[in-house]
């Protein structure tokens, strides 16, 4: 199937000046209902991949069933990434898959089994206090200014401290992070000037920064994660390589999605006062969740067919790269009630925002929600009365729900 009437001719939906306007939730709905598996025709060979498009998938169940088949579905092959800067080549894309992102079993499975050391729930625990204390100082610094941009303010600060916190990067290097991480992610914003070999630079400092770290913990171990992803030679352990690019992984990962969950979230609160006020009142502990789905950071990766096979009524061939479109899962009228409201008080709430399962599902996924409910606590208490300032700033960007500037009034 290659044509859905109620889309406009050449309609993309990695197209990135699409999304800074606007996530195609509409778009996104027709299909569901209309062809669920829909092949998006590109130019051939556009951003790298030696192809002419690829198929759009709409269903909640559909992209869980995709996520959780990595015999069938590769994200090895052509990596996760659906879509990538126009000029990039080939050998760009193959070096990526060193990254654990883009890995399949058994390779994947050998290293997620060392790095989920550090997120087991007694580690994300122990994070607890210290987070908390530093999302109440990250609140009450902002509470200080009448106005600002609550991104930059708020929202990015609080996922780059846990990330250091989690890895024992000093405090005062997260600054490194934020800008290694953004120039890595941000390269399809003409605004931020962001060229692929800063792009490239920037990554490559942030791997030797941690490669370093890895070295100084094999010559002197230490109570901390870092020891045990890279010293524990008895039960497995990372290379300074591994460990250098799984450090790239968590930075982008968790500085990108987090931080725009909690923006997302502030506005979905300042745009739903009822919620807000709930919020304030209650704390449900569905809220994080709730947060999550609505904000939906990643809106897509992808996958690649190793087979031929069948899905939603379509027939995917072997080689087709197969998109998953979390964001139109976590709005499926199938599996959600009225998906369009906000309701922090939803539940069940099987949302696709951490992944859909399988392998790749989010390893910070609970760590993600601890943050969440500490930074929303903290604004609680501390600046209650938070409101909006202006429209939010979204990034161009072709699978990142992405948000550069949310102007807010604190006092």
């Amino acid at each position: 199937m290659s044509s859905c009437p109620a889309l406009p001719e050449g309609f993309d939906f990695t197209d990135p000046d699409v999304y800074q306007q606007r996530v195609p939730l509409p778009e996104l709905a027709e299909l569901r209902r209309t062809a669920p598996v829909w092949w998006n025709a590109q130019p051939h060979n556009i951003a790298g991949f030696q192809d002419d498009g690829y198929w759009v998938v709409t269903r909640h169940a559909d992209v869980r069933a995709v996520s959780t088949n990595p015999e069938v579905f590769s994200s090895n092959t052509n990596t996760a990434i659906i879509r990538f800067k126009e000029t990039i080549s080939r050998d760009q894309i193959d070096v990526q898959k060193l990254i654990i992102l883009n890995m399949d079993p058994p390779e994947h499975t050998r290293l997620r089994q060392i790095v989920q050391r550090g997120f087991t729930p007694r580690a994300i625990r122990a994070l607890e206090k210290a987070l908390r204390d530093r999302a109440t100082r990250i609140v009450s610094g902002a509470a200080g200014k009448p106005t600002g941009n609550f991104v930059t303010d708020i929202a990015s600060e609080l996922p780059l401290q846990a990330i250091a916190e989690l890895i024992g990067v000093p405090q005062e290097d997260r600054l490194k992070l934020f800008d290694w991480s953004n120039k890595m992610a941000s390269y399809d914003d003409p605004e931020l000037a962001i060229t692929e070999e800063v792009g490239t630079e920037s990554a490559m400092e942030l791997i030797s920064y941690a490669m370093n770290m890895a070295a100084e913990r094999k010559a002197c171990p230490a109570h901390d994660i870092v020891t045990q992803l890279v010293a524990a030679s008895d039960e497995g352990n990372l290379t300074s390589d591994e460990f250098g690019f799984f450090v790239l992984v968590l930075t982008v990962a968790g500085n990108e999605t987090t931080r725009n969950a909690i923006t997302h979230g502030m506005h979905a609160f300042l745009t739903h006062p009822e919620q807000w006020e709930l919020f304030k009142a209650e704390r449900p502990a569905t809220a994080a969740d709730e947060i999550v789905r609505w904000a939906t950071p990643i809106v897509s990766f992808q996958r690649t067919a190793t087979q031929d096979t069948e899905l939603g009524g379509a027939r995917i061939k072997e080689g087709d790269r197969v998109g998953i479109f979390y964001s139109s899962a976590n709005n499926d009228p199938e599996v959600f009630d009225r998906p369009d409201v906000f309701d922090i008080t939803r539940d069940p709430n099987p949302h696709l925002g951490f992944g859909g399962g399988g392998p790749h599902f989010c390893l910070g996924a609970s760590l993600a929600r601890m943050e969440i409910n500490l930074i929303f606590n903290a604004i609680a208490d501390t600046i209650p009365d938070i409101r909006l300032a202006g429209d939010p700033r979204r990034l161009r960007s072709a699978w990142i729900n992405g948000v550069k500037e949310l102007r807010v009034t604190y006092a």
